[in-house]
């Protein structure tokens, strides 16, 4: 079967952008059909970036872990939520979350309640937990984690 000019441009294309940053399959796979890739192009297409290291769904996964992590200061729920949103499977995905030191993971955690803290009024002490829990809650970190925080104060 000869190689159409198309199919060899899109690959060259995607090769060079997945050699500047990491990429997921879901990512290449949207970018391919938004250039009018055939189905069967972006499958060989996608195999050969396996195949030579180009993509690596646990690669990307445990950088964007991380970088969500130190830069955004997310919790472990929002990063799992956004990675299952780009079609990462479970297990990579806990790979990936296992990568996150826990100790840093509760003193994050802990100095962004303690920061939140100085910037909000609440009437009461219940009034107070309950804006801090769904603060927690919205930068992605888990309900127990965030009560037994929150017990403590």
């Amino acid at each position: 079967m000869a190689e159409n000019p198309d199919y060899k441009d899109a690959l060259s294309k995607v090769m060079s952008l997945c050699s500047q940053r990491e990429y997921c399959t879901h990512d290449i796979l949207i970018k391919l059909q938004s250039w009018g890739v055939p189905e069967d192009g972006r499958q060989r297409i996608i195999s050969i970036l396996r195949k030579e290291n180009f993509i690596n769904d646990l690669r990307y996964s445990k950088a964007f872990a991380r970088d969500r992590f130190t830069f955004n200061k997310w919790g472990k729920v929002k990063i799992a939520s956004n990675l299952k949103a780009r079609g990462i499977h479970n297990d990579t995905i806990n790979t990936a979350l296992d990568s996150i030191d826990n100790e840093l993971y509760i003193q994050v955690l802990k100095d962004l309640v303690s920061d939140h803290r100085k910037h909000i009024k609440a009437k009461n002490q219940y009034d107070l937990k309950g804006k801090l829990l769904r603060y927690g809650l919205s930068k992605g970190f888990e309900s127990e984690l965030l009560y037994d925080l929150l017990n403590d104060i």
